[in-house]
């Protein structure tokens, strides 16, 4: 349960928990935000999600005063405050409360920054890793800049939706080419027959997944080869193995693609392996 949420410089009790009915992120998604994982108490990564959240505050413009070491102790107080031991914590920063129009105001006010913490249900995400998950495919029907982590999420919201529809848990999204650019809230990977795990380059399609930099470098001290190269639907559903990254749940084997059982059925060895170990790669605060 939430106790506490942080909302522009004070720690309110969930049912006050409030920003501004004019605030921009509500009336025009002008507002980024991060999650961040909690494992053991410990902050996971917080370091890379500064750093694209600073990045897309600077895509958008949106000004925000706070430094790094002052979000990071709101980010620490949060997880403290709602006792979280194994969650996620949720953050987000808007260009704040302005008179409802569209270009930026001049000068922009203070910037909204919201907090929150949240505990997951114990053994929620190892349970789905050991039975693996399904995905379905969809057309990409984003905008073009999905390198800028916004909360105009409902493209994914309509897919997630139909997914739950069809018993699967995600969305892998199609480009115009017949390739797959990412999950609906993660990014796609396959193992190929020979072993080579393969992701989509960085471009502005795919948001530059912090969980994603983070298995890149576990890889790499591995020694396991990797492609970062597009896949298409076929590839992925002839893979040896699949699987998704995201900071809610680090790794999770993909075991059906479009209702169709990829491999024998069970999560692959290697998607397995590196969840498995990916916390020791990882920054943990």
């Amino acid at each position: 349960m939430t106790r506490q949420v942080y909302v522009n410089g004070r720690y309110l009790p969930y049912v006050q928990a409030h920003v501004h009915v004019e605030d921009r992120g509500f009336q025009f998604a002008d507002s980024v935000y991060e999650v961040c994982e909690i494992n053991d108490g410990q902050l996971v990564d917080v370091s890379r999600h500064l750093a694209r959240l600073r990045r897309s505050l600077n895509e958008l413009q949106i000004e925000f005063m706070r430094s790094d070491g002052a979000v990071r102790h709101v980010m620490r107080q949060t997880v403290k405050r709602n006792l979280v031991h194994r969650g996620t914590l949720y953050m987000q920063v808007s260009r704040g409360q302005a008179r409802r129009d569209f270009p930026f105001p001049q000068p922009q006010g203070e910037a909204t920054f919201v907090c929150l913490a949240r505990s997951g249900v114990p053994g929620a995400m190892s349970k789905l890793a050991g039975d693996g998950i399904n995905v379905i495919t969809q057309p990409d029907p984003r905008w073009q800049r999905c390198d800028i982590k916004t909360v105009m999420l409902l493209p994914a919201v309509l897919a997630k939706q139909s997914a739950l529809h069809v018993g699967a848990r995600e969305v892998w999204f199609v480009d115009g080419d017949g390739n797959i650019t990412e999950g609906a809230s993660s990014t796609a990977w396959i193992v190929t027959q020979d072993n080579c795990v393969v992701t989509r380059p960085l471009s502005r399609e795919i948001l530059p997944g912090v969980t994603r930099a983070t298995l890149l470098d576990q890889l790499a001290t591995l020694g396991v080869k990797v492609d970062q190269r597009a896949f298409n639907v076929a590839e992925a559903e002839a893979a040896k193995e699949a699987f998704i990254t995201a900071a809610s749940g680090t790794i999770l084997p993909v075991v059906r693609i479009n209702q169709q059982a990829l491999g024998d059925g069970t999560p692959g060895a290697v998607s397995l392996r590196l969840r498995q170990k990916f916390h020791d790669f990882a920054e943990l605060s």
